[in-house]
């Protein structure tokens, strides 16, 4: 059984007063526990809790606002990703939110954020519910040591909240959610929205904002290393099979979607994975399929049947962002150290639905940059309400509602590394072939497998390129176990004219949208 005060701690820093019990770094089991007796969800077939997020089934970010006071003013990117908050109201609802919580049970979770001592960051989470305790649990790096727990001064704190409401005419919210930061409190609060990735992604924020000052590239990538230690980067949006193609068998999984890489080369900022699970395929997928039947694995908003307690991971009901959390350790070939040295090789992922980019084509250090600035990958018609055909999607180094600084500070950040360590930059598309979406068909895995591993292994090396003209990306000539047609996305298309006109038009958007960044480059 949790203490109900940890040696040495005390909450009175961070407001909190007159709570009832308080469960300081309770265990999976216990937790387990805390959430059956509390009816927060319920225990599935081989062992996930399966929870339930309410109206919030995603992060809201028109929720999220970063306080402006004398430490953020200068250097956050204010914008849309970054709406500016009133100190005054943040200490109101602060005081609002301490003043609910009396007389509550709440759950801590003192926990690190980084692999790498050197530039981790110890940080305590709060919450009101067992389950997301457990979440910050799985997700964070936990602390086993109890000895190196009393000691534990946390950098920044999350409060979490979700039953606590904003009233939006008075506390200046744009709706009763809302997620604040404040890097001059270290100081996060979170309510209205039971959804867990605020947690998660809340942390990946402050981490995008303390790492760049320190050298450290902070970003939003998986991570895996070969035999030889060979790291590579996957970059890409959802759906883009960023953690799909990092979870490779013949290869160690460093993480699935937060690194770093400084000095000593890249680590994990997590101790877990937050992986989308709708339609998870078991031939596929098959170590994150397994997750969803461990023991210690949360599932959010999965089909769940109350009679024989077995999750539909093809149900979605309630929300295409199905959700599984867990500990990497659920991983068989997962590196538990989450370190790794310099990467060999980055890759940007797209998933291309006007079918005009080359399955796989190398970058130089500009095109690097260019491609990492732009983010690109397009929604389809099915996926967002209203988009009834492909739409093209830009976001800057492929997370821009997570960056809180200028996208160009990350930029120059990732070519000064790439050519002080001699990385080599590859472009992967796993979207369309043969016409746009609708008309084409999505490029095979197998294939896209087979491309991403002839990269990471030298098989592409001494093989001859071709420039495509367009966007002047350099195309292999032929790749083991991949047909030559498949490589050129202009042969896959019946209509030459029609491929040409939408490779035309989409490197105009590229450019467009570039010129957000041309002034501060």
């Amino acid at each position: 059984m949790a203490v109900t005060q940890e040696p040495g701690h005390s909450l009175d820093q961070v407001g909190l007063h007159n709570v009832a019990r308080v469960y300081w770094n309770p265990t999976t089991s216990h937790l387990y526990e805390e959430v059956i007796k509390r009816r927060e969800g319920w225990i599935s077939h081989l062992g996930p809790i399966v929870v339930r997020t309410g109206s919030h089934t995603g992060r809201s970010p028109e929720d999220k606002f970063i306080v402006k006071d004398g430490v953020s003013a200068d250097h956050v990117w204010w914008g849309p990703e970054n709406r500016p908050f009133d100190p005054a109201l943040f200490e109101s609802i602060h005081r609002k939110m301490s003043a609910y919580l009396q007389n509550k049970d709440i759950f801590v979770q003192d926990c690190h954020v980084g692999a790498n001592p050197a530039y981790r960051v110890p940080v305590r989470v709060i919450t009101e519910s067992a389950w997301h305790s457990l979440f910050a649990r799985n997700l964070f790096r936990q602390i086993h040591d109890p000895g190196e727990r009393v000691e534990h001064v946390p950098e920044f704190t999350v409060i979490n909240v979700p039953r606590f409401h904003a009233l939006p005419e008075i506390d200046g919210t744009h709706s009763e959610a809302f997620i604040l930061i404040s890097f001059e409190k270290k100081l996060v609060l979170i309510g209205g929205t039971s959804y867990a990735g605020e947690i998660k992604k809340s942390i990946f924020t402050l981490m995008h904002y303390i790492l760049p000052p320190r050298n450290v590239l902070s970003m939003h990538c998986s991570c895996n290393v070969g035999q030889q230690g060979d790291a590579a980067l996957f970059f890409g949006l959802s759906g883009t099979g960023k953690t799909t193609l990092s979870a490779d068998a013949k290869r160690r999984l460093i993480g699935d979607d937060e690194h770093g890489w400084g000095p000593d080369g890249v680590f994990n900022f997590e101790g877990g994975c937050y992986a989308k699970v709708i339609r998870l395929s078991p031939e596929a997928e098959p170590d994150i399929y397994e997750t969803t039947r461990r023991f210690g694995t949360i599932l959010e908003n999965v089909g769940f049947d109350l009679d024989v307690r077995r999750v539909d991971l093809d149900d979605d009901t309630l929300t295409e962002n199905t959700r599984a959390a867990y500990p990497v350790s659920h991983i068989p070939n997962a590196l538990r150290s989450g370190v790794a040295d310099h990467p060999r090789n980055i890759i940007f992922l797209t998933a291309d639905a006007f079918g005009v980019l080359p399955p796989i084509s190398q970058l130089s250090v500009d095109q690097a940059r260019y491609h990492f600035l732009n983010g690109y990958t397009a929604k389809v018609a099915g996926t967002e309400r209203g988009v009834n055909e492909p739409q093209a999607t830009f976001s800057a180094c492929f997370g821009s509602p997570f960056l809180a600084l200028p996208p160009t500070v990350y930029s120059r950040l990732l070519g000064e590394l790439v050519v002080r360590h001699d990385v080599r930059c590859w472009l992967v598309n796993t979207g369309w072939t043969g016409g746009p979406y609708g008309t084409g068909e999505r490029i095979s895995i197998a294939h896209t497998r087979a491309l991403v591993d002839a990269a990471l292994t030298g098989k592409l090396d001494d093989v001859s390129y071709r420039e495509e003209p367009f966007f002047g990306l350099r195309i292999p000539d032929r790749c083991p176990d991949v047909p030559r047609e498949v490589l050129d996305p202009q042969s896959t298309w019946s209509d030459k004219v029609s491929y040409q006109k939408q490779a035309k038009e989409l490197a105009h958007r590229f450019d467009e949208n570039y010129k957000r960044f041309e002034g501060e480059e």
